[in-house]
């Protein structure tokens, strides 16, 4: 996981400046963003060796930007390498849902659960099934995250050739 951990100042850089970007929390007694309350796991990795795996918690304005955030630039870069640092999860990668709040580390974890235990749905969804704010299902835009992509790649080319020669 210490390649993962090494990547987070570029991904969370690349996040921050990634088009459609809200925000996102911070974690208790670090540098950074406020934390959104106090950060907590899944019970089902709890005993996985995981307990200090890495883990983020944004907002989005839709679906489109974080596709294009996620699977492009820095953070792809992160997903390609991501076999090297991890072992097999038996639970998703991630948690999807539409608030017009803040969400906290709870929240989050509610969901999450939730995915895992009792599938997709419109409370709790994932990029392969998602759902729109009217709870409806829907396909990702993919001419408009090709757009997005093509727009952070332009605003963090400089933050990729680090990234390259930090890999060196």
């Amino acid at each position: 996981m210490e390649g993962f951990r090494l990547r987070e100042p570029a991904n969370f850089l690349a996040a921050e400046t990634a088009e459609g970007f809200i925000g996102r929390s911070g974690y208790d007694g670090e540098i950074g963003p406020e934390s959104w309350g106090q950060q907590v796991f899944p019970r089902f990795i709890k005993g996985s060796g995981f307990e200090t795996a890495p883990s983020s918690l944004s907002m989005w304005a839709d679906l489109e930007s974080l596709t294009a955030f996620s699977y492009s630039g820095v953070h792809a870069d992160a997903l390609k390498h991501g076999r090297k640092w991890q072992v097999e999860r038996r639970w998703p990668a991630l948690v999807l849902w539409w608030t017009d709040s803040r969400p906290n580390w709870s929240d989050g974890v509610e969901r999450f659960e939730r995915l895992h235990d009792h599938g997709t749905g419109p409370d709790s969804f994932n990029f392969k099934d998602p759902y729109g704010p009217d709870g409806k299902r829907i396909s990702i835009d993919r001419a408009r995250v090709r757009e997005l992509a093509a727009l952070n790649a332009e605003r963090h080319k400089d933050l990729m050739a680090h990234v390259l020669v930090q890999k060196s």
